[in-house]
């Protein structure tokens, strides 16, 4: 049997570390792998890698590099990029580069080795082989990266035509399309969001630049990718050259790079990848080799939809903190309906509930026990809204192995990042064996000291996290906490970092039967929370906005606390 490319790339990288020689079958399979170029312009991409990573990695990272094509002759460029990435990841110790022509590397146990792919400038169906597909979007919404350029907006598409064949991917990547002008089209780039980690190489600058820019079409939009820079509409001659394909945009907007969040994982796409020289342009090089560190986990990077980010989100931002709707606010509600409420109060984020109905196409409960199927339609209409689902509220996660990991892989699949629960104390050990497994938080949640007597205050969320690792922690509810006469602001104070997520509530009154009312208005000491929550430089899975009361009719008191948390991060952000 012969062993595939991309393990004996592997194998042999390996060697190379070890500080030995790989024999020569290994280099003659290495040597297909990386499709020789002409020497002089191999020395022109040595020259132009950047010196050394802008981030230190984590851990010691892998990248795919993924190049097929069906339908198509495929790019030379592509072969360019293969060395350039190469040779970057082995000068900056940034990331160890493989390449691969062969789908079996989507097999998930193959997938497990790498922390992002790279599906570079691939064109048509690279395959349609149902579990590779699945796997590919698990080892995205699970927590790993995934990279595109130019013809990647017209993978996974029939070709000739670019007919939609996997309309996730087109979610995942961020657009579809590859309409374009002249292969040299003369082009002023603007930078859309200058002070981005990814953009740090350009200095704040526009610039331009010849090469294919394609104008791409739905599902991009700015409501769910951030757009690092675009066509300067304004200094471009838009009608420079032959036209391929329908160019013209009702709104003008020609986005050349952007990323986003899809999941728990990171997307980046950039168009700019035409032309071998590409690769050894010193800016573009430095521009990919950050977009390759945010997509390893590696560079830290703000992914908001360009559409959302208002001043107080831009705040909100540097806080590190998230504004998200917790979906027992409108329960009564689908959770399709509550992604709805959720953009339209302009918040991208939300929480999702066991007990919520999950839409009038999908009348079930919001439960683990849901299809693929199913949960693919989840996933789209969070992408097609732009809102990402943060925390989920399973009110017992069971200590069972079987239970337990059909939890974890609905978490999985739909990039949750904290489960919020009550499960019983003797679960813990088999709950945390396996949140560190597949990198999800677990943090306890509160209610009352009769329905949760293991979780209802601070001091016993402390007791049962003793000797525990980070991933556990608690879901603080300081509604409840103030009907059982808890301070909020001591409480935060005492669990420090055990505090993983929140529920904000702020109250007419300090008792048990205090009910909410909006932020900022009632007794709860709502900016005091914030400030000690600042002070201590905590980032919570999210700041849950719940709002207990008045379900058929809280909207404007939801859009009052809103506004509370928009103006009192604006003065709180450095």
């Amino acid at each position: 049997m012969k062993t595939p490319l991309f393990l004996v790339l592997a194998a042999s990288a390996g060697l190379a570390l070890l500080g030995l020689a790989p024999c020569p079958a290994l280099a003659a399979e290495v040597t297909a792998g990386l499709k020789p170029i002409p020497a002089a312009e191999l020395e022109k991409i040595r020259a132009a890698l950047p010196p050394k990573a802008s981030a230190m990695p984590l851990r010691p990272r892998k990248l795919l590099l993924f190049v097929h094509n069906v339908g198509y002759g495929g790019h030379p460029s592509a072969e360019y990029a293969n060395h350039a990435f190469t040779l970057m990841g082995e000068k900056t110790g940034a990331f160890q580069a493989v390449v691969s022509r062969d789908p079996e590397v989507f097999r998930r146990e193959s997938l497990k080795q790498f922390d992002a792919v790279f599906i570079n400038n691939c064109v048509g169906n690279l395959f349609t082989d149902p579990e590779l597909r699945q796997n590919l979007v698990e080892f995205v919404t699970g927590g790993g990266g995934l990279l595109g350029v130019h013809g990647t907006t017209v993978a996974f598409t029939q070709w000739p035509g670019a007919v939609e064949d996997w309309p996730e991917f087109g979610y995942m990547i961020g657009a579809r399309g590859a309409n374009h002008r002249e292969s040299t089209e003369h082009v002023f780039i603007k930078l859309d969001d200058p002070g981005h980690p990814v953009n740090a190489t350009f200095g704040g600058q526009g610039w331009d630049f010849r090469d294919e820019f394609f104008r791409v079409g739905e599902p991009y939009s700015r409501r769910r990718v951030r757009v690092l820079f675009s066509i300067d509409t304004e200094k471009t001659d838009l009608k420079q050259g032959r036209a391929f394909g329908q160019l013209e945009r009702a709104d003008n907007d020609f986005a050349l790079a952007w990323l986003r969040s899809y999941g728990r994982g990171r997307t980046f796409y950039c168009t700019i990848a035409h032309n071998p020289y590409v690769f050894w342009d010193a800016r573009m090089l430095r521009f990919y080799l950050d977009a390759i560190q945010f997509a390893l986990g590696d560079l830290p990077a703000p992914t908001t939809a360009s559409a959302w980010l208002t001043p107080a989100v831009r705040a909100q931002e540097k806080l590190g903190w998230r504004l998200g709707i917790e979906a027992y606010t409108f329960h009564r509600v689908s959770f399709f309906e509550t992604v709805d409420r959720a953009a339209k109060l302009g918040l991208p984020f939300v929480g999702g509930l066991s007990f919520q109905k999950v839409s009038a196409d999908i009348p079930k409960n919001f439960e683990p026990s849901l299809s693929d199927d199913e949960l693919r339609a989840i996933r789209l209409k969070l992408a097609d809204a732009g809102v990402r689902l943060l925390t989920f509220y399973h009110q017992e996660i069971p200590g069972d192995e079987a239970g337990c990991r059909q939890v974890f892989e609905f978490g999985r699949k739909l990039g949750i990042e904290t489960f919020m629960t009550e499960p019983k104390v003797e679960s813990l050990d088999v709950i945390e064996r396996f949140a560190n497994e597949y990198g999800i938080n677990v943090a306890l949640h509160n209610h009352d000291e009769k329905a949760s007597p293991h979780y209802w205050s601070p001091d016993a969320v402390l007791k049962v996290c003793a000797g525990r690792g980070p991933r556990i922690g608690a879901a603080a509810d300081v509604g409840y906490w103030m009907r059982a006469g808890i301070d909020p602001v001591a409480g935060i104070r005492k669990l420090g970092h055990r505090l993983i997520t929140l529920q904000m509530h702020d109250l007419n009154e300090l008792s048990p039967q205090g009910s909410d009312v909006p932020w900022g208005t009632g007794k709860g000491r709502s900016e005091e929370i914030f400030r000690e929550i600042h002070r201590l430089g905590l980032q919570p899975t999210m700041i849950g906005l719940e709002y207990s009361k008045d379900f058929d009719n809280n909207l404007e008191a939801v859009a009052q606390c809103a506004e509370y948390f928009n103006q009192l991060t604006r003065k709180l952000a450095p």
